[in-house]
């Protein structure tokens, strides 16, 4: 039987913080234990990637623990903070970086030049791995997120029912968002946020002081974190799904959306384009506007709000996309893959 130490940030499971990376990491694990594997997981507080001394401590322990020749997957958001822990346990131990996001910094770059292998979860993060840190293209592989079966949304005919999923932080550009919002309140249109207000409460009550002087307090609902039904009926309800990201490695919630049948409204940046994709005609499920630009999010806005024949296209290549997404079976058959080649 084949084993794993997987090292993660502790509370991936934790529903009043749901995130892209928590949600693949959850279904790495459980798949490769029903694959067969034996799985040992490490979930280490701290707050990665800016850990403490404890926090290193912790993780230095675990990895002293573990018998020469182990193979470990490692969390990005640990294995990029600390080469100091990680570099010396590199000779002895098989290292494979699990990297959502890079930080793009001397510290990942030392630890992936030493890791065993690379995962990444983009062609976009694997593509700028190899520019950035000039790895072997032999040890850096790509395993996209699954997306799970859903019902298709049913819509609504005036397409005015928005949804934007992600964290209430500057970078998934709830302030761009709001900006859009504005620019075409004229127009009959809500967009349910769905996501942590937790993460940075200094933005999310500037953000909500903003929406209350735009009068936009019934057009831009911040509803917190939702998972399980209550997210489903979240997408169920939605007409398309709107992103204003600042940055993206691929972007779990635009396949998500698809799964329903669920148009996207996004920027063109990091791994959105390649999570979007192509309908079966060739057209893109969606609209890619310029990330950060306001106007070009509220134009956007305002052509799927007032052109029933676009809704009907980007309906349609939506719902053809659909039909090819990758299974969350299938990704994880990839990571496995990439850690039985590096065991001993």
């Amino acid at each position: 039987m084949t084993a794993v130490h997987a090292v993660l940030p502790a509370g991936i499971d934790d529903p009043a913080e749901p995130s892209g990376g928590n949600r693949y990491d959850r279904r790495i694990c459980d798949g490769l234990a029903a694959l067969g594997w034996t799985v040992r997981e490490h979930q280490l507080p701290g707050d990665w990637p800016q850990p403490d001394r404890a926090a290193r401590a912790r993780l230095a322990g675990v990895l002293a623990g573990l018998a020469d020749g182990t193979v470990v997957l490692l969390d990005g958001l640990i294995a990029s903070a600390v080469p100091d822990v990680l570099l010396p346990e590199a000779v002895r131990l098989r290292l494979v970086v699990l990297m959502h996001m890079p930080v793009e910094d001397l510290r990942e770059r030392a630890v992936v030049l030493a890791a065993a292998a690379v995962i990444t979860t983009s062609d976009w993060t694997r593509r700028r791995l190899l520019e950035r840190y000039r790895l072997d293209p032999a040890a850096v592989h790509v395993a996209e997120p699954g997306v799970s079966a859903a019902a298709p949304a049913l819509g609504t005919a005036a397409g005015s029912e928005l949804l934007c999923v992600g964290a209430v932080t500057p970078v998934k550009g709830h302030d761009v968002l709001l900006g859009a919002l504005a620019a075409v309140a004229d127009l009959p249109v809500r967009c349910l946020c769905v996501g942590s207000l937790t993460r940075e409460p200094g933005y999310v009550r500037e953000l909500r002081r903003r929406i209350a002087l735009s009068g936009l307090d019934n057009r831009m609902c911040l509803v917190g974190p939702r998972t399980g039904t209550d997210l489903h009926a979240a997408y169920a309800g939605a007409d398309a799904l709107v992103l204003a990201s600042r940055a993206e490695s691929y972007g779990m919630v635009v396949t998500e959306a698809l799964a329903r049948g669920l148009p996207v409204i996004a920027p063109d940046l990091g791994g959105v384009p390649e999570a979007l994709g192509f309908g079966a005609d060739g057209n893109r499920p969606g609209l890619l506007v310029a990330p950060g630009d306001v106007p070009a999010l509220a134009n956007a806005l305002r052509s799927w709000l007032g052109d029933g024949g676009l809704r009907a296209g980007l309906r349609r290549a939506a719902g053809e996309r659909r039909a090819g997404l990758p299974s969350w079976s299938a990704t994880v058959a990839r990571v496995a893959r990439v850690l039985a080649t590096v065991a001993p």
